[in-house]
């Protein structure tokens, strides 16, 4: 993965320390070297309960933080990250992330130059009650360290490079009021499901009822912008049980059974458009906020382009 370009004009250690506290955490920041904060390099998208940045100091430094009121989590992408959380030892390489819990002192002594990072701030509150709609309970402590060589931790490290790799760019979905919430609730159910043992949920089946209670909600708002932990409180399982219950009842998981409803109700109303309609409109109207996604979801349900069935109406 090469390295994003810094956006930082200042070569100031503390104006950058400053810069860095201000996307992820406040800090005290103390480089080995006298020169200049020259290849420090930054990028970040968030301001609310969940923020992704991705750093590299371009420099040995030491780091500590308390993480006042939210979890951290560093990814190391490149070279060796090692860090004292509580007074424990914790080393993570490319594969693995440190999980640094709010209020706790973490010190990072020797974040070499060669070390860039992708970190995820979860406030601690939002990050408690998405745990406890995910799992259905609160409280349970999270790993100072995740395997992300898991299927579980894979997906949540695909999903967060991928964002780290657009954050920058005009088309970064992040950048869109209308899916950013989606995305970032996405991010932290991934998260969740990779940081926490599949060893607490029960084997027992999910019962038809709960299912078809969320069934009953996709149907009635399939516009409205769910995610997984929130039709899960509906159903008042876990995300973990509400899957399980849709692929042994309707054998598709909730969000691919939203998504077909979505393009029923979408093909409908291209049939039945009128002048100035268009397929964004219509794909948008229905929760596809990315066009270039939904013609060939469309395709594949109905045989046949969007843009055709618009002009055939």
């Amino acid at each position: 993965m090469s390295k994003p370009a810094d956006g930082l004009a200042s070569r100031d250690w503390d104006e950058v320390s400053q810069a860095v506290a201000d996307a992820y955490f406040p800090h005290t920041l103390t480089p080995s070297t006298r020169l200049p904060a020259a290849n420090v390099s930054l990028r970040k998208t968030g301001t609310g309960p969940v923020r992704i940045a991705r750093l590299a100091w371009g420099a040995d430094v030491s780091v500590q933080s308390e993480h006042p009121g939210a979890y951290g989590v560093n990814i190391p992408l490149t070279g060796r990250l090692d860090s004292v959380v509580g007074g424990k030892e914790v080393s993570s390489l490319p594969g693995t992330a440190t999980v640094c819990p709010p209020d706790v002192t973490t010190l990072m002594p020797h974040w070499t130059s060669s070390c860039e990072i992708i970190g995820v701030r979860f406030d601690h509150e939002y990050l408690q009650r998405e745990m406890h709609r995910i799992l259905g309970r609160a409280g349970r402590p999270l790993p100072s360290q995740v395997n992300l060589s898991t299927s579980a931790g894979t997906t949540w490290l695909r999903f967060v490079e991928s964002l780290s790799d657009q954050m920058d760019g005009p088309r970064c979905l992040l950048h869109n009021d209308l899916v950013a919430s989606q995305i970032l609730s996405a991010v932290t159910t991934a998260f969740v499901l990779a940081a926490v043992p599949d060893d607490a949920e029960g084997t027992a089946a999910t019962r038809p009822r709960i299912v078809k209670r969320v069934i009953d909600a996709l149907h009635d708002d399939p516009a409205h912008a769910w995610t997984a932990a929130e039709m899960a409180e509906k159903a008042g399982v876990s995300v973990r049980r509400l899957q399980e219950g849709f692929r042994q009842y309707v054998d598709r998981s909730p969000t691919e059974y939203l998504t077909d409803i979505r393009l029923v109700r979408a093909r409908d109303d291209l049939h039945a458009a009128g002048p100035g309609d268009t397929v964004a409109a219509v794909a948008l109207r229905w929760g596809f906020a990315h066009s270039g996604r939904f013609a060939p979801a469309y395709r594949t349900r109905f045989g046949t382009s969007p843009s055709a069935a618009l002009r055939s109406s």
